[in-house]
């Protein structure tokens, strides 16, 4: 039966997540139910796509990235998938709405990080709108389930938010990123002479996207808010110990939140929920 498939595969889609990422794991357990199984098939896709072009550098990166992308297309039109990650995201895209324009957009920044090593200002917002914006708009499809008013309403803080996260993900990982992968997303910056004031100018870049973010995860559905503000409070967190830090010892180190911490967010969150 079709149906059992599709539960093993969602199943391998939860694997994913929790396997990779406490943080995102964490925040969809305080999400209603009816949301865990699309946005964990939406993580799934997103994580197996990043780990061809940042992980597997033994193997041709290209060539799996195409393929990849041709079995999604082929997964979307029939609607199946016999790689169970794929078949629970074409599920999700069909059951959500979710557009070919999004998808595209998002695959073609995966792309990008096999021939970019340096961002110009236009390629950064470009790589941030297909890795980050449009991830958080693929999850906003599902918070809204089908209510396009809404959807259109809160597309902007959405987009807002998943660029925070990648932004504050590029400090965290800005050691591994440019000595292990050669890159260096943040326009204009020389690493080897990374000042206070080039991290001070990124920051409040995030700052602002964070501002904009928050306005919309207080208008999300109720059984969407509490979880998306977990995910919003451990980057917060996590942003506040990298911005209190040099611009050295964030070239040395990748800066954690302890699992602790992240638990206690979680039970404050449940507890309390968003601040006022």
């Amino acid at each position: 039966m079709k149906a059992l498939f599709d539960k093993v595969s969602a199943r391998c889609s939860r694997i994913t997540t929790e396997a990779y990422s406490t943080s995102f794991s964490l925040g969809i357990r305080l999400l209603d139910k009816k949301f865990h199984a699309p946005i964990y098939a939406i993580y799934g896709f997103v994580r197996f796509a990043d780990e061809i072009v940042d992980s597997f550098h033994d193997y041709p990166k290209s060539d799996l990235l195409k393929d990849f992308r041709q079995q999604t297309y082929a997964a979307i039109a029939d609607r199946i998938s016999l790689n169970p990650i794929l078949n629970s995201f074409q599920a999700t895209v069909h059951a959500c709405n979710i557009e070919m324009e999004l998808i595209n957009t998002f695959l073609d920044s995966m792309e990008m990080d096999l021939q970019q090593h340096c961002y110009s200002r236009s390629l950064y917002e470009q790589y941030i709108l297909g890795s980050a914006e449009v991830v958080g708009l693929m999850c906003l499809r599902v918070f809204t389930e089908g209510d396009h008013e809404q959807y259109t309403a809160l597309q902007h803080p959405a987009m807002k938010l998943g660029a925070a996260f990648q932004k504050i993900n590029f400090l965290r990982d800005v050691k591994a990123d440019s000595q292990e992968l050669g890159r260096l997303y943040f326009p204009g910056v020389n690493l080897d002479h990374f000042t206070v004031a080039d991290k001070q100018q990124i920051e409040r870049e995030i700052g602002a996207d964070l501002k904009q973010a928050i306005d919309g995860i207080r208008r999300l559905p109720a059984g969407a808010r509490k979880g998306v503000y977990l995910a919003y409070a451990y980057y917060l967190v996590l942003f506040n110990k990298i911005k209190n830090l040099p611009p050295q010892k964030i070239m040395t180190e990748r800066i954690r939140v302890g699992n602790s911490h992240k638990i206690g967010l979680m039970l404050q969150t449940m507890v309390v929920g968003l601040p006022k």
